[in-house]
C-alpha cells in the first residue's frame, strides 16, 4: 500500500513536470503565491492556458487556490515541493550537456 502511494505521487509530480508551461508554473510558485492573471503574463501564456495546467496541478495535489474575495491566489499545496524541485534543479545543473545537446530532442534522455 505505502509503495503504490509513493509511486502514485511520484507519477503525478513526473506528468507535471512533463509539460514546460506547468514545470514554469511550478517554479514560479516556489518563488511565492501567485495570482492567476499575473502568472500567465510572467510565464506568457494566455489565462485560459495557465487555467487549465493550473486545474492539472490541482488536481495532481500539487497547488492550492487559496480563495481572496472574488479572486484566487494559488500556492504550493506543501513547501516541501519547493524544496523538491530545489534538488531536482541541482541534479539537472549536473547533467553532461554533450549527453542532450538539443534538449528539445525526442531522442535525448
Amino acid at each position: 500500500m505505502e509503495m503504490t502511494k509513493h509511486r502514485d505521487a511520484l507519477a503525478r509530480f513526473g506528468y507535471a513536470l512533463s509539460d514546460a508551461t506547468r514545470t514554469q508554473i511550478l517554479l514560479s510558485l516556489r518563488q511565492g503565491p501567485g495570482y492567476p492573471a499575473e502568472l500567465a503574463e510572467a510565464i506568457g501564456v494566455s489565462r485560459q492556458t495557465l487555467s487549465n495546467h493550473l486545474a492539472c496541478l490541482r488536481g495532481c495535489g500539487l497547488v492550492v487556490a487559496v480563495p481572496e474575495g472574488r479572486r484566487s491566489r494559488y500556492e504550493l499545496a506543501d513547501p516541501r515541493i519547493g524544496q523538491a524541485l530545489e534538488d531536482l534543479l541541482g541534479v539537472v545543473l549536473a547533467v553532461d550537456p554533450s549527453c542532450c545537446p538539443d534538449s528539445g530532442s525526442k531522442d535525448c534522455c
